[in-house]
């Protein structure tokens, strides 16, 4: 009951995330030519506590959960390696979203450092968030990659 419902929380938190990457790339996009505000840093720390949060939620998934090492222990790491699907929960999902925790981190560090260029700063960043956007899209397990995943998990 309880992975289920961490299963069903990192997938809700997952669209947060996409949703405030979303607001992050559209403020630094059209606002890049004023200066970077207390509300622009305020919208990126919301979308750095939401990543880190659902990080952790998703480390305690890969270690505990059924995906993951525990794919590792049954099938052996020869043979997840041979297979896409088990290739996919035990490699590439986690690296992909190690990767976007590291852009999205480093964002938080940009933010909060004064700069003299706002509009320089409002580009980096813009950069730093396409660049986890994509990574998540790609690392995410979508319904049309995989037919037994859904668009959002239960939380029971």
């Amino acid at each position: 009951m309880f992975y289920n419902g961490t299963v069903g929380l990192h997938s809700l938190l997952r669209w947060a995330i996409i949703i405030f990457l979303l607001v992050n790339i559209s403020r630094n996009f059209l606002y890049n030519s004023t200066d970077y505000t207390d509300k622009d840093k305020s919208w990126n720390l919301r979308l750095v506590i939401i990543t880190h949060l659902n990080l952790l939620i998703g480390l305690y998934q890969y270690f505990f959960g059924e995906k993951g090492i525990a794919l590792v222990k049954i099938y052996g790491m020869a043979d997840v390696m041979k297979t896409a699907k088990l290739r996919f929960w035990v490699v590439e999902h986690i690296t992909g979203m190690l990767i976007a925790v590291v852009l999205i981190t480093i964002t938080r560090s940009i933010s909060k450092k004064p700069s003299n260029n706002d509009a320089a700063k409002h580009k980096k960043l813009l950069w730093f968030y396409i660049a986890a956007l994509v990574v998540i899209i790609a690392s995410v397990p979508w319904p049309f990659r995989f037919n037994d995943v859904p668009w959002v998990r239960s939380l029971y």
